[in-house]
């Protein structure tokens, strides 16, 4: 195994950070190695909002379900899907079909990636921030996002405090990934995973920011998270935006 197999195999969120700040060398080589990410077709259909001001980053997390290390962490940045560039560019082409949507979705996922892989091999830490999508209109306004740009992800990146939590149990290779066809769910594999899930919760110890010990498997996990992450407002949020009209 190499140092980056080793890197990558060992990631955990982090959501417990240090007051030490990030120096402009971390900063930059953080952004140039997610500006090298691949995209689709050149087309760099991504944006990176750093948000820096102690009280609209206040303001953001508020937003963003008031998860406190947003305001904690050294960086925030949050990437956006933008098409507004390339519109500016080609005025002429309708932007409204969804593939647009997907393909600055996956870009932005990617660079995002890139950007704490980046981090963590310096020995910070980081953590998605998915609630910034939970009252995404007025974040889009807070941002002064024209239209064909949206925010998709938010990442908290700074020094860790404390220990590194334990790694959380992923699904088995064998029901990640099939040769050729696509296989059903496999009950009886579902159900050792589901008792990993289970073992892992029960020994988390209880402290910040996990202030709740939970104690269940990742089927009751899928249920109860699938049901939150509802979100009705968003197709009228992306049509207003110029996207997934078509």
């Amino acid at each position: 195994m190499n140092n980056t197999i080793e890197l990558l195999s060992n990631h955990t969120s982090i959501r417990s950070f240090t007051d030490q700040p990030l120096t402009e060398e971390q900063r930059d080589a953080v952004f140039k190695a997610a500006n090298q990410t691949s995209s689709f077709s050149l087309l760099q259909a991504v944006s990176i909002i750093r948000v820096s001001n102690p009280d609209l980053r206040k303001q953001v997390m508020k937003l963003s379900v008031n998860q406190p290390y947003i305001e904690k962490a050294a960086e925030f940045w949050i990437f956006c899907a933008d098409f507004n560039r390339n519109h500016q560019i080609a005025p002429k082409v309708d932007l409204n079909y969804i593939e647009y949507l997907l393909i600055g979705s996956f870009d932005a996922g990617l660079m995002a990636q890139n950007a704490l892989t980046a981090a963590e091999s310096m020995g910070l830490g980081g953590v998605y921030i998915g609630g910034v999508r939970a009252n995404i209109a007025e974040l889009t306004e807070v941002l002064n996002l024209p239209k064909y740009v949206i925010p998709l992800v938010g990442l908290c990146i700074g020094y860790p405090a404390g220990e590194k939590p334990g790694l959380k149990p992923r699904l088995p290779q064998s029901m990640v990934m099939f040769d050729n066809q696509y296989q059903s769910l496999d009950e009886e594999k579902l159900e050792m995973y589901d008792q990993q899930m289970r073992e892992y919760y029960q020994d988390r110890p209880v402290k910040a920011p996990f202030t709740v010990k939970k104690v269940k498997g990742w089927k009751d996990h899928i249920e109860d998270h699938l049901e939150r992450s509802k979100l009705p407002f968003m197709l009228d949020y992306l049509n207003k935006q110029g996207f997934a009209k078509k």
